[in-house]
């Protein structure tokens, strides 16, 4: 059987994988919505890059310290409410900000949106792989729903606050307003349906690999901490160094969160087509050069470009972190997922201020400079990345006669679906 025939899984809940993917969607839409308020808090309340990079810090701490909290919980007691219960605080919180007469309970009501956030995440991507089995296709399509929400939040909210100011979150209410309705009447049905006449997606087996797992969240970390640098500052930077109009620098935003859901959908292509480590690498290559760009260039039009190339590669190696850190830690799908998915979008913000504090005292130029070290960083911890098809219990590693157990000579070879294989298929 051929690696690509391995891929696809003998049954797949497509309706579960569609109704987890489009919750992720609206869940995220409020996490994009928090760099988009960025310039407007600026303009409109006269807060400094580092008051604004504290918002941002208060949309992540609460989610970066509970989500792995969330993901234990989830892989002893499922509990599908935190699906929907999540996404509407997320929702609450971010509506809030825009009325908040302080700073201080901007911060708070910003701050529970996150812990939203931190709720959603894990049990939702437990969902996701137990309805997409072994696909990774469908699993991909469940990280691009993330990314797409994120790329919404900024589209949507950039026209609304033009129009009506801060004051105009409270339109912003509307999309979790209609997920929530769509949830409390589908989920538990689409979810317990059977998934075919095959019997339902299976979840990954083995032994857990924390060595590779936590090498593995070394390298979100630093890819996160890269991405909020980024999008908190790069409206910003449009505006003030190019000098251009609020609605450009919320586009250049909008540009990079776009372009990274191609992105995502290639680092899934190149995770089948070849391993699941070529995908991390070639994002982390190609952001080198296209910061580099934007930062030196002049031109308007090469500098969208060139946020665009970012964009691409960003996202490159995120749902490949997904499903590595499910394969590394198959006994924990919750933890992982906690991990992998909500790092990926959160504990980045915690360096954030600094970052915001180093723009006050330079530039905006200079803050993004700095951020060019981070994807050479990234590319020198993955150099210790390991496939977790080399981690697997006695029965899945059995070799031939004349081989050594728990050897694998091809597993750089191996795609991601060898690694998910059924023990049986991995022995043919």
């Amino acid at each position: 059987m051929t690696s690509r025939g391995r891929s696809a899984p003998r049954s797949v809940n497509k309706r579960g994988v569609a109704l987890i993917s489009t919750a992720h969607v609206a869940d995220d839409i409020y996490q994009g919505i928090v760099p988009a308020l960025l310039p407007f808090l600026v303009a409109e309340r006269h807060y400094s890059y580092a008051a604004v990079s504290g918002i941002t810090l208060a949309a992540t701490v609460l989610s970066s310290v509970v989500q792995p909290v969330f993901g234990v919980w989830a892989d002893k007691h499922s509990r599908r409410w935190m699906i929907g219960g999540g996404m509407s605080l997320a929702a609450v919180g971010v509506v809030l900000a825009g009325w908040m007469p302080t700073y201080p309970l901007t911060w708070v009501v910003v701050a529970l949106s996150g812990l939203g956030i931190a709720a959603f995440h894990p049990e939702a991507a437990r969902a996701a792989r137990q309805a997409a089995g072994r696909s990774n296709t469908g699993m991909s399509i469940f990280a691009l729903g993330g990314n797409t929400g994120y790329a919404l939040g900024s589209l949507i909210a950039t026209p609304v606050l033009l129009w009506l100011g801060l004051r105009g979150t409270a339109l912003l209410i509307v999309p979790a307003v209609i997920m929530a309705l769509i949830l409390a009447r589908y989920l538990g049905p689409t979810l317990d349906r059977p998934a075919g006449t095959r019997g339902a997606p299976q979840l990954p087996t083995g032994s857990d690999d924390w060595r590779s797992f936590l090498t593995l969240t070394g390298i979100v970390v630093i890819r996160s901490i890269l991405f909020f640098g980024f999008t908190s500052f790069i409206a910003l930077y449009f505006i003030d160094h190019l000098h251009t109009s609020q609605a450009t620098g919320g586009a250049a935003l909008t540009v990079f969160l776009v372009t990274g859901a191609v992105g995502t959908l290639l680092g899934g292509w190149l995770g089948d087509r070849f391993n699941p480590l070529i995908s991390i690498r070639v994002g982390f290559v190609l952001a080198i050069p296209a910061l580099a760009g934007v930062v030196l260039v002049g031109s308007l039009p090469l500098a969208f470009l060139l946020v665009a190339v970012a964009g691409i590669a960003s996202y490159l190696p995120f749902s490949v972190f997904v499903l590595l850190g499910q394969d590394y830690l198959p006994n924990r799908i919750g933890t992982a997922s906690g991990v992998t998915v909500g790092l990926a979008v959160s504990i980045g913000g915690l360096a954030n201020p600094l970052l915001g504090l180093l723009a006050d005292a330079t530039s905006l130029r200079l803050t993004l400079s700095v951020l060019i070290a981070l994807p050479v960083l990234a590319l020198i911890v993955s150099a210790f990345l390991k496939l977790p098809g080399a981690v697997r219990p006695p029965r899945a590693t059995r070799r031939p006669a004349g081989g050594r157990v728990g050897e694998y000579d091809d597993v750089r070879d191996r795609t991601p679906s060898d690694h998910t294989a059924a023990p049986g298929e991995r022995d043919r």
